[in-house]
């Protein structure tokens, strides 16, 4: 399984969402991880994106494939960048 760390900006659409449904984010983790990606770790953050997610996916098309799913609903904007643990980081270096 490979990790990934997705920045999430909220359209105005979404912010209307989350206003009248704030528990709308966890019915959205359950359909992604339908997609097949686990949400390991999620925030709330202030500052150019609304949420951090650190999500888990058996490969790069899977991620690919939830990405554009959820994107198309215009509810949200994502950037979704690879991951690698530290550890694993350093003993590929060596």
């Amino acid at each position: 399984m490979a990790y990934y760390v997705i920045l999430s900006t909220l359209t105005d659409e979404g912010r209307r969402t989350l206003k009248e449904k704030p528990n709308r984010i966890l019915e959205v983790n359950k359909e992604i991880e339908k997609m097949g990606v686990k949400v390991k770790q999620q925030y709330a953050v202030l500052g150019p994106y609304d949420f951090v997610n650190i999500v888990e996916a058996p490969d790069n098309e899977t991620v690919m494939k939830m990405s554009v799913e959820i994107g198309a609903r215009g509810s949200v904007q994502l950037l979704t960048l690879a991951a690698i643990p530290v550890e694993e980081f350093i003993k590929k270096l060596r």
